[in-house]
């Protein structure tokens, strides 16, 4: 479950899907009894033995850090109560990140994700605050302490791709070379004002540089190394692991996300989104609706999806970006899994004790 405890943000980041942070609606900050009932409603779906886990998104969420603090404090309480396992995640834009979230986020392992769109000028295009200053200098003092000194934190970056930051293997070791744990691209697909959105040859150069990455990772891997590129290292664990799914991720399944005031979505791009709208935390889940949600977004039901030999990889792609743009990337994303395929092959063969370190990393 994600908890958007703001709708509000300090950046103006032009691609935004939360249309500054938002969702299109009056900025708002949720509240302790609404975190807390969203809380206990995942924890009363869990058995004794599972395993649960809360992200806290926005917006930018820190600008509700106490609600972060006190809604983990209680989760982890009430987790351990019930014999339930529970993993706690944060995506930030860094300008607010710092040593004072340091003891929670070691405390609880914390996964910390900071959005980041390259390094200087390259993020700064892409992603300055509201009064057009540039935020990296801000993101890279903010951050730096806590790279150097992590603990049981989880940290890593994420990198919106764009048509004006497409040199990916650059990126890529520059932010390794910052100390992110991990590296991952993700292509801007569907924007609310279609700005900074991807393009057909856009898309065919983003191929060629994920590929120049994932080589370069997979020689690392082969020569006993190591080089965090998410895209690829995320793609080996589930082939190796043999998934395949008729959906690409858990959105109105597994996973739900939390508006401010409680409302439940397919995910947290559907926040006040009636497309991906699933009931409340008052009333809980609509199942008609979400059981009828589902069945539509089923790959089975999608065209061309029914007739592509990477269905049940790709799983028929992001539904929000499907429903609000349609399939513009199918190529970038076979092609990408036929490097992959290719790759985990040869690592296999190379370095078959890779994969058996990766399951015991599980």
């Amino acid at each position: 479950m994600s908890l958007a405890v703001t709708q509000t943000c300090n950046l103006a980041c032009g691609y935004c899907y939360a249309q500054g942070g938002s969702f299109g609606a009056p900025s708002k900050r949720m509240e302790w009894p609404v975190a807390r009932d969203a809380v206990l409603q995942l924890l009363d779906q869990a058995a004794p033995g599972d395993r649960v886990n809360i992200a806290f998104l926005g917006g930018e969420p820190l600008i509700n850090r106490p609600l972060i603090a006190r809604t983990t404090r209680f989760a982890a309480t009430e987790a351990e109560r019930r014999g339930v396992g529970v993993g706690f995640s944060i995506t930030t834009n860094g300008t607010l990140l710092g040593i004072e979230d340091r003891d929670l986020f070691d405390e609880h392992a914390f996964s910390v994700t900071v959005s980041l769109d390259g390094i200087g000028e390259a993020h700064d295009r892409q992603r300055p605050f509201r009064d057009g200053r540039g935020s990296f200098e801000r993101i890279l003092a903010r951050i730096t302490p806590l790279l150097e000194k992590p603990g049981r934190m989880q940290m890593s970056a994420r990198v919106t791709v764009t048509p004006l930051n497409l040199e990916l293997r650059r990126t890529l070791d520059e932010l390794i070379g910052l100390g992110f744990g991990m590296v991952g691209f993700s292509p801007m697909l569907s924007s609310p004002s279609s700005k900074l959105e991807m393009q057909r040859g856009d898309l065919k150069t983003l191929l060629d540089e994920l590929v120049d990455c994932g080589r370069q990772c997979e020689s690392r891997i082969s020569a006993g190394g190591h080089y965090p590129f998410a895209n690829l290292i995320d793609a080996l664990r589930e082939l190796h692991r043999g998934t395949h799914r008729p959906y690409p991720c858990g959105a109105g399944a597994g996973y739900m996300g939390v508006s401010a005031e409680g409302g439940l979505f397919a995910c947290h791009r559907f926040v006040e989104d009636d497309a991906g709208r699933m009931g409340t935390i008052t009333d809980g889940v609509d199942h008609g609706r979400r059981n009828a949600w589902l069945a539509d977004r089923h790959v089975h039901r999608q065209d061309p999806c029914r007739f592509c030999w990477a269905r049940y990889l790709c799983g028929g792609g992001c539904h929000h970006e499907v429903i609000y743009r349609g399939r513009p990337a199918c190529d970038l994303i076979r092609g990408w899994l036929t490097f992959c395929l290719q790759a985990y092959v040869r690592i296999s063969d190379r370095r078959p004790d890779f994969f058996a370190q990766m399951g015991s990393a599980r």
